[in-house]
């Protein structure tokens, strides 16, 4: 029987099984999200996918502080971590495209789009690096989020999550915005700014400024893009412009 758990201090312990409530907080909430989808309530949706984002935002780091898989090597969190992830970041932002009435009359099966997508990518050993995420990642949350804000008509909705589901099979390398090789403070500074955006588009989304914040909120998304092209151009010349980029 592996001993290593008992080796640590029980306050250590704790604080690992904390990190690891903290994150399963991403289960209850899934719970709440869909059942405000089932109410039509978007509000109440993307507030609570705001939450999630803080959630998945901390936890990891909580979690190298802690260092939870020496203490607790017995507990895959990481698994954990890609469940709530998947919830949160593919399922329920699929859900939420017919529940809100988001793409054409009688054709809620299109919302099985990004989930399909991004099952394959959830299931790639390479879909992640220590600072990219290889293919579009599943940040159907934020894709959805601004189609429902900024009043996208079903066909655009249609035709930009097909774009981004064939993208997440095109190995291009989004940076990991928390390990970003370069730029890192001034993206990390520019999205904490951007969450708090989001999270007042959220709690006002039905007001009709709303939109006009969203569409200056997309300073972030667009910076993003653009650093995310210049850290895969590194990447491929590291290569030496050959092999799998």
């Amino acid at each position: 029987m592996d001993e290593k758990p008992s080796q640590h201090p029980r306050r250590r312990r704790a604080a690992a099984w904390g990190v690891h409530a903290f994150t399963a907080l991403g289960l209850p909430l899934a719970f709440l999200g869909a059942a405000a989808l089932a109410r039509g309530d978007a509000r109440t949706f993307f507030i609570i996918a705001c939450v999630a984002c803080v959630v998945d935002a901390a936890d990891g780091t909580m979690a190298r502080k802690v260092g939870v898989r020496e203490v607790l090597p017995q507990f895959d969190g990481r698994r954990l971590d890609d469940l709530v992830d998947f919830l949160h970041f593919a399922f329920l932002p699929s859900l939420a495209l017919p529940a809100l009435g988001m793409l054409p009359e009688g054709q809620a099966w299109l919302g099985m789009i990004p989930l399909l997508a991004s099952g394959y990518g959830f299931s790639q050993e390479a879909a992640k690096t220590e600072v990219s995420f290889v293919g579009f990642p599943s940040y159907w949350n934020i894709v959805v989020g601004y189609l429902y804000v900024l009043g996208a008509s079903p066909e655009i909705t249609v035709g930009l999550v097909v774009l981004l589901a064939i993208l997440v099979f095109v190995p291009i390398h989004y940076v990991y915005p928390t390990k970003a090789p370069f730029f890192q403070r001034l993206t990390v500074g520019l999205g904490a700014f951007w969450a708090l955006l989001m999270l007042i588009i959220s709690l006002f989304i039905t007001e009709p400024w709303a939109r006009t914040l969203g569409w200056i909120s997309l300073f972030y998304p667009a910076y993003y893009m653009v650093l995310s092209f210049m850290h895969h151009r590194r990447i491929h010349e590291a290569l030496g412009g050959g092999g799998e980029s």
